[in-house]
């Protein structure tokens, strides 16, 4: 018997977490090739264009207007005066950063049982969510999956609830994720939606997102 899913859109609000831990870093002069900069409230330190300061805060370029740092594998731009407290995830836990594009989306590359695929981040659908076209190219055997109906702009369609073996972001890898697949190429991205994103933790600094494995 054919059992109705949620569709794969369903709106859901997320609540940023706290974050556990986060380095702060304020610039205070500027030269070229050279940044004067305060670390988490310590004495100020001239760091060159390459060099590694305390908390893995690195000087990528500098010019007289304005600093690129990698702060937490992010990286930021800085201008005289500004700080920014960047958080990042604990040593030895695996995360990823990502960055948004022009239109403040999250399109990270990644992998789905091992095939590599292109994501949207979307915190409105209910689970990993692809076309039938897309599961084929990857392997998927969707039509032993649980069965259901969706309504689209193209109308009802069929959809197929199935689980993942492996889906990876970065360095974050999950086993068993659940996923949707939608019948009539109606959609032409992988989403990635909750039943990735609830087993992470996300943390958002203007146009960086990370996310952080739980479990």
């Amino acid at each position: 018997m054919n059992i109705r899913l949620w569709h794969a859109l369903l709106f859901c609000q997320i609540i940023w977490p706290a974050p556990a831990g986060a380095t702060e870093v304020n610039v205070i002069g500027l030269t070229s090739g050279k940044a004067v900069v305060t670390i988490n409230g310590g004495k100020a330190r001239t760091l060159s264009a390459g060099e590694t300061g305390p908390d893995k805060v690195k000087l990528i370029s500098a010019t007289s207007e304005a600093a690129v740092f990698e702060i937490g594998g992010a990286r930021q731009t800085l201008r005289m005066g500004q700080s920014i407290s960047a958080n990042f995830a604990p040593t030895g836990v695996a995360s990823v950063t990502l960055v948004a594009d022009g239109r403040g989306h999250f399109l990270p590359s990644g992998s789905i049982n091992g095939r590599s695929v292109k994501f949207l981040v979307d915190t409105g659908a209910t689970m990993i969510s692809m076309s039938n076209s897309e599961a084929k190219r990857l392997g998927v055997n969707y039509l032993q999956g649980e069965t259901g109906y969706s309504s689209t702009a193209n109308g009802v369609v069929p959809v197929y609830k199935i689980k993942l073996d492996s889906v990876k972001v970065g360095d974050i890898l999950l086993n068993n994720v659940d996923g949707l697949v939608h019948e009539g190429n109606n959609l032409d991205i992988v989403l990635l939606g909750m039943s990735f994103l609830n087993r992470v933790e996300m943390r958002r600094d203007g146009n960086n997102m990370t996310l952080i494995k739980r479990y």
